[in-house]
């Protein structure tokens, strides 16, 4: 039966700093679990502009029956020789009885941001069982720097979103026959704006792309996922009115469920806690991030966003 969405969704146990969600169905356990960046949110370094507390992040898995009410699961082990010490945004897809899971890795802990000489790549590991992973390959995408890939199959064909930093962090394509082997197309990014954490959904009859752009997250939509539209309004620009969502929304998550006219699509983000009555004694409770949800709906031919409304959803296993 639906339930109100808590508020927060969901916060981890552990370091207090669950974001960059990806959701996806277990068929063998029969429920849904969330992979996301675990960062050490409730480390209190000497430097307050010290960033290791964003380094050093295992992913964490959380699980679910119906999308509303998660627990904690533990951190995903991944094979060392194709991953690192920092890990981040996991994208996860599933086809053919084969997990899939996009990986960005960055090989070391830096305390700036904005280092130069830093790196970051993106990684694929597939699976069987959302447990045991398997390095698979290191994607080739043109540049030392990429993070935060967004996978969707268009056809016959596979089409990669990603944030190139070297190329003054804009959000580029890459495209595949296979879940391996990518190529990069095209010089220009998808939209003129620097953003990262894109995601890529097909939802009423079009794909969209939303990323995030540090004030809001801006909204694309494409009848083929190649020519895009951006709308004028970025949605969770503003801060939602009750405690724990206080601040704008970040790195998206998207799950459509239901079908036809019962179809409803879901935005899972993440925020700081900065806002929070508790941030006025403790300057480092701006670090903790958590999970909320809130529903996509088609307006104008635009997609809005009403945060502050509690929703009420099951999350339906997808087919096979």
């Amino acid at each position: 039966m639906a339930a109100p969405a808590p508020k927060p969704l969901y916060r981890d146990p552990i370091m207090d700093g669950a974001a960059d969600a990806s959701i996806i169905y277990d068929r063998g356990a029969r429920e849904w679990k969330m992979f996301y960046t675990n960062r050490r949110a409730t480390l209190r370094l000497e430097d307050p502009k010290d960033v290791a507390w964003v380094h050093a992040t295992p992913i964490g898995i959380a699980r679910s029956d119906d999308g509303l009410h998660w627990r904690y699961q533990g951190t995903a082990e991944f094979p060392k020789e194709c991953t690192g010490e920092t890990l981040w945004a996991p994208e996860t897809y599933y086809e053919a009885g084969t997990y899939h899971l996009w990986l960005t890795v960055v090989p070391g802990v830096f305390h700036r941001w904005g280092i130069p000489e830093a790196t970051s790549r993106i990684v694929h590991l597939t699976s069987t069982d959302l447990q045991r992973w398997a390095c698979a390959d290191v994607l080739d995408l043109g540049s030392s720097r990429v993070i935060d890939a967004s996978v969707v199959k268009i056809g016959s064909r596979y089409r990669l979103w990603f944030k190139d930093e070297r190329a003054h962090s804009g959000i580029f394509v890459a495209e595949s026959d296979a879940p391996s082997g990518w190529t990069r197309t095209g010089k220009s990014p998808v939209m003129p704006a620097a953003a990262e954490g894109p995601k890529v959904f097909r939802f009423k009859g079009k794909y969209w792309l939303i990323a995030d752009a540090w004030k809001g997250l801006v909204v694309l939509s494409s009848y083929d996922a190649t020519s895009w539209t951006q709308q004028p309004s970025r949605i969770l620009e503003r801060p939602g009115s009750e405690p724990t969502d206080r601040d704008k929304g970040q790195h998206p998550e998207v799950v459509v469920s239901g079908s036809g006219d019962q179809e409803r699509a879901f935005i899972f983000y993440f925020v700081h806690q900065g806002n929070e009555p508790e941030a006025a004694s403790d300057p480092y409770w701006k670090q903790r991030t958590l999970i909320q949800v809130a529903e996509l709906e088609l307006r104008d031919g635009g997609l809005i966003v009403d945060r502050n409304r509690r929703i009420e959803f099951t999350l339906q296993p997808p087919g096979e």
